[in-house]
């Protein structure tokens, strides 16, 4: 990890990514607290459609914003994301109106779902070596689940001397103190585009090359069961600790405390476990713990009732297993895509987990209000281990990154043919314009 930290332009971005994940964090405190204000016992409601409207704009937003936006210098783009994110977060304080929220979230959460893809698709070109990477991925899980920890404390310090109303402050900090970081940087410049494409080519390209390789095929089934699994933890740990255990609220920072230590635990052991391992064989035994986890909470609880030691030692493996299935999936984008349609497979990448939450965190919530806890648990867990059991099928177990193919279509003087020294050829593949199928019979 400090090898990775050594290289200073990385270092700048991991510290930006940072300081925006807190401030992300006190905002999400601070927009409960807000809603509470505006519609008292209606808040949840009021959340509850907030989350909507977040998701709906990362689904949408991610591919079109990629597509408009691939073309213009990276710095400048993320900077200006950032510093609208902080502009939205100083309006904030000011509404007095539930619409108003729903429109500052969508303007917010369609400039983040801009930020997050561009920023993701520019590490893998300033790390190019996988060891780096791998290590890179790992302590941007590492950020994510400090700030799960974190941010809910620091936003209870303040608290104690500062209205709701001056969390915003801090999620200004945060995004200012970011677009700062990025400012500091020297980005590598996107590869120049080869291709003159109109607007739906460029917004679907991705989803296409997504789609046209089989290890990303089984990726989109691993993001439905690494969303059915989170699901139930972030949806139901309230209600099982407060409404079923009777515990006190101080509970529920605990039990998801423990479900982020052990995503961080993964996240810590995983560079060295994939120095040994493929992605593969990490990710989809991860994703079925992850069902059987789910499978075996149900039956303990159907059979012995609800029991707090047993929730806590469900959601530590339930972290492990979450973060092992899903901290790899940048290295498998990496591998499957070439430079210049990287932004695209990342953004791709980003609008389909998040529509895969678009479904799980209502279906776990219904199931919960309608079904019971332990029917609810069974359900994602079956969820999850159907996934699970279709990436084990989407996903051939022989995944080269060299394939032997052919160019029939090609003429002998074509420059690619003369690079790869004939019309059968090997070279590491990926879909692009010249490679508009998988070779039929080998593995993706």
């Amino acid at each position: 990890m400090p090898n990775v930290l050594a290289n200073r332009t990385y270092r700048h971005l991991f510290a930006a990514q940072v300081v925006a994940l807190i401030g992300s964090g006190l905002l999400t405190v601070a927009l409960g607290l807000l809603a509470y204000w505006l519609a008292g016992a209606d808040a949840g409601a009021v959340l509850g459609t907030a989350l909507a409207v977040k998701m709906v704009a990362y689904v949408l937003v991610a591919p079109v914003a990629q597509a408009f936006t691939s073309r213009l210098p990276r710095r400048a783009f993320l900077v200006a994301t950032d510093l609208v994110r902080a502009g939205v977060a100083l309006a904030l304080p000011f509404i007095d109106q539930v619409w108003q929220v729903y429109v500052l979230i969508a303007v917010l959460q369609s400039a983040s779902a801009a930020f997050t893809p561009a920023f993701q698709a520019t590490i893998p070109d300033i790390l190019p070596d996988e060891r780096d990477y791998t290590r890179a991925l790992s302590l941007s899980r590492l950020a994510y689940d400090l700030e799960n920890l974190l941010s809910p404390a620091l936003a209870a310090l303040l608290l104690t001397v500062i209205d709701f109303h001056g969390l915003f402050a801090g999620t200004i900090v945060g995004f200012l103190g970011s677009a700062a970081l990025v400012v500091t940087t020297t980005l590598p410049t996107p590869s120049a585009p080869t291709r003159r494409s109109g607007i739906y080519e460029r917004t679907t390209r991705g989803l296409r090359i997504y789609l046209a390789t089989p290890r990303l095929r089984g990726l989109l089934a691993l993001n439905l069961a690494v969303a059915a699994a989170g699901a139930m933890v972030i949806v139901n740990t309230v209600v099982l600790v407060q409404a079923l255990l009777k515990r006190p609220q101080d509970d529920v920072a605990v039990a998801l405390g423990l479900f982020g230590g052990g995503s961080m635990v993964a996240a810590l052991l995983l560079p060295r476990v994939l120095d040994r391992l493929s992605d593969r064989a990490v990710m989809i035994p991860s994703a079925a713990l992850l069902g059987l986890v789910l499978l075996g909470f149900a039956e303990v609880s159907w059979t012995n009732g609800f029991g707090w030691v047993a929730l806590l030692g469900t959601w530590l493996v339930l972290g492990i297993g979450y973060s092992a299935a899903q901290t790899p999936t940048g290295r498998l984008l990496r591998r499957s895509v070439s430079a210049e349609d990287r932004p695209a497979l990342f953004a791709a990448q980003f609008a389909l987990s998040h529509a895969a939450w678009l479904v799980t965190y209502p279906l776990a919530g219904w199931l919960g209000a309608t079904v019971g806890m332990p029917a609810t648990a069974a359900a994602l867990g079956l969820v999850t281990l159907a996934a699970t059991a279709a990436a084990l099928l989407l996903w051939p177990s022989e995944d080269p990154e060299t394939v032997e193919h052919a160019h029939p279509e090609l003429a002998p003087s074509h420059p690619h043919l003369a690079t790869a020294h004939g019309h059968r050829h090997a070279h590491a593949y990926v879909i692009d314009d010249l490679h508009h199928h998988w070779p039929s019979g080998r593995p993706g």
